[in-house]
């Protein structure tokens, strides 16, 4: 009996490797891509955007992973990285209904395979010292041997797979692009005054440019253009600082004729101030504005006012002669959450955008259009005049002269409505010597149907330094959002366009995902200890200057007014107690400084100690009740059986 049960045991035993094996095996081959995606922002499920592009595929797009297994061996970073790409890849053959094929190689060195990967634009890199060239790059191509590729796969991209890889296949299905025009003063396209300068790399362009450039043909339109050239669909109107009359009356009249504008004005352009001008120094006129235009279509927005907001704030390096090394510059920050209209489909995905020294718009009375805010700024913000922060702004002296109002302010909006024309009387003279082009389209006096068109008082959205970094990498540029600017920009040309197939994945995943909790607690302690500290700052200074008035006492009987010195003044008793008195008064206000800077970090401290023990007991707690609870449970079960 005995040998028999141990006979069914080992039997059983091994019936149950054999069914694990067989389903591992069957799992393998045929559910390779299920999984569950718990993240929050489902970043690891094709988004509604990707399957979209894949479902109207009308011809067929081949794939080609280039992918040196040695890589994976010296760095298993990028092993692993690799076998992400590939079962992303495996989900776009799966869901593009078979009209995308997918090849992979490894290119060993100097072989077939590695020449076919360097002429199909393929980027090696040496992983040891011997120079031997790794690859890990994409080339996909259609049936009219149009090509893209991904040069080299970036870890620093990760999250952005599933957007460069959709936008490659987007950009192969769809030949014809819609003609996005530029007009701006800013160096958007990179300065040509760079080299002369010694600053080579402010002669690339802005990486919000080159985005643009991926989904439309981008063409630059003077400033002092009389007619925006028809083949332009979106318009791009940033900083337009002193716009001539006909330029304007261009600008109005491609509304009237049903272009599509997206207007950045801006109280302080940073880009502009940070960047020399003419005379070798930057300008001192930062602004830009188009009341003309804007008060006729319905909206103000004061370009001598900035938007000030303690949500968000960045942190700078403060002035040498502050107590503290970093404090909040209120007028650049992060908008996020409820700052963000979530019911727009140009910004129902992003995360974050950043603005530097931003205006707000407004809805004129009776304007009779409909206004929909974008970005909007947080309860925690004021307005200031925009001249604090034009020359040599001090964040620690407007932080501590902060004090929010609770109100807030629109940054960007889409206006929609029936418009009327700025220039009622028609186009303005054109300056002296100059003439009319050919075939200048005949005036209107307003919008045939509803114009739809964004403004936003912050043309600083489009600087590099505010959302991305971009780093050399062995020749190529990478650029590493940390703020999702990029995607806001490109969404709302896309929606103008009339596209939003790439929305929904364009803005996955692009903006930091900060511990909001202790940014807010540290940020609120920050602000009382700069109001804190500029009190008793004042008061320490006014207590040293009276200090130094009475150490120099009264002069001595029969001194002359010219011969006093210190060995000729007399400190009577009253003064030498008022003196007294006013060293232990500035010995308490430096220990009140002292206790106010460290109050400034207690919150965040004890805050993150009670983090710490949350993530380091959780799991095992919940793993504890977890065999508890099962323990308690078979224990009745038996009960139960027994009873």
């Amino acid at each position: 009996m005995r040998n028999r049960r141990l006979t069914y045991s080992t039997l059983g035993v091994l019936l149950a490797l054999a069914l694990a094996v067989g389903v591992n095996l069957l799992a393998d081959r045929t559910l390779y891509a299920a999984r569950v995606d718990l993240t929050q922002q489902r970043l690891y499920t094709l988004s509604p955007g990707t399957r979209q592009v894949l479902s109207g595929l009308q011809d067929p797009i081949t794939l080609r992973l280039f992918y040196s297994r040695k890589l994976g061996t010296e760095v298993p970073q990028y092993g692993t990285y690799a076998e992400r790409v590939r079962e992303m890849l495996r989900e776009y053959v799966a869901a593009s209904g078979g009209k995308i094929r997918l090849e992979f190689f490894d290119p060993e060195p100097f072989s077939d395979v590695e020449d076919r990967a360097m002429a199909l634009g393929m980027q090696g890199v040496p992983v040891d010292q011997g120079g031997e060239q790794v690859y890990f790059g994409l080339s996909a191509a259609n049936l009219t041997d149009e090509e893209r590729n991904i040069p080299f796969f970036q870890t620093d991209r990760e999250r952005f797979l599933e957007a460069d890889l959709t936008r490659l296949i987007f950009e192969l299905s769809h030949p014809t692009r819609p003609v996005l025009g530029v007009m701006s003063p800013l160096p958007l396209n990179g300065d040509p005054r760079a080299m002369m300068m010694r600053q080579p790399q402010l002669a690339q362009p802005q990486v919000v440019i080159r985005q643009l450039r991926e989904s439309f043909t981008v063409q630059d339109v003077p400033m002092d253009a009389q007619v925006i050239p028809p083949e332009v669909q979106i318009l791009l109107l940033a900083h337009p600082q002193g716009l001539s009359d006909t330029a304007q009356y261009a600008v109005d009249q491609f509304v009237m004729r049903g272009g599509k504008l997206f207007l950045m004005v801006d109280p302080h352009s940073e880009m502009q101030a940070t960047r020399p001008g003419p005379g070798g120094r930057p300008p001192t006129d930062t602004a830009s504005s188009l009341p003309r235009l804007l008060n006729a279509w319905g909206v103000d927005a004061p370009s001598d006012q900035v938007v000030l907001d303690l949500r968000g704030a960045w942190r700078v390096r403060a002035g040498p002669q502050d107590r503290v090394q970093a404090v909040d510059y209120i007028a650049w920050f992060n908008l996020q959450g409820d700052s963000i209209n979530r019911t727009e489909v140009a910004t129902s995905q992003i995360e974050q955008v950043t603005v530097g020294s931003a205006g707000f718009l407004a809805p004129r009375e009776g304007a009779g259009i409909e206004f929909i805010p974008l970005l909007t700024s947080s309860a925690q913000s004021m307005v200031v005049d925009a001249a604090k922060v034009r020359t040599e702004p001090s964040p620690t002296r407007i932080l501590a002269d902060f004090r929010a109002d609770g109100q807030r302010r629109v940054i960007a909006a889409r206006i929609r409505g029936n418009l009327r024309t700025a220039f009622p009387d028609g186009p303005p003279p054109v300056a002296e010597g100059q003439e009319r082009p050919a075939g200048f389209p005949a005036h209107r006096a307003a919008t045939e149907g509803p114009a739809n068109i964004v403004v936003a008082n912050d043309a600083d959205i489009l600087e590099d330094r505010f959302w991305v970094r971009v780093q050399d990498f062995f020749g190529q540029q990478v650029a590493s959002p940390f703020s999702g600017n990029g995607s806001f920009v490109s969404n709302v040309a896309d929606t103008l366009a009339g596209s939003d197939a790439m929305i929904s994945l364009r803005s996955r995943g692009e903006g930091q995902r900060p511990f909001e909790l202790v940014d807010n607690i540290r940020r609120q302690a920050d602000a009382q200890f700069r109001q804190s500290e500029q009190q008793l700052t004042e008061r320490l200074t006014a207590t040293e200057r009276r200090l130094r008035e009475l150490r120099q006492g009264t002069a001595a009987p029969g001194a002359e007014a010219g011969a006093r010195n210190t060995n000729q003044t007399v400190i009577t008793p009253e003064q030498r107690a008022e003196i007294d008195r006013a060293r232990e008064e500035i010995a308490a206000t430096r220990r009140q400084l002292r206790g106010v800077q460290l109050e400034l970090r207690r919150d965040i401290e004890t805050l993150e100690f009670w983090l710490r023990v949350f993530n380091i007991a959780s799991v095992p707690v919940l793993l504890t009740l977890f065999a508890i609870a099962l323990a308690v449970v078979r224990t009745r079960r038996r009960a139960a059986a027994r009873a």
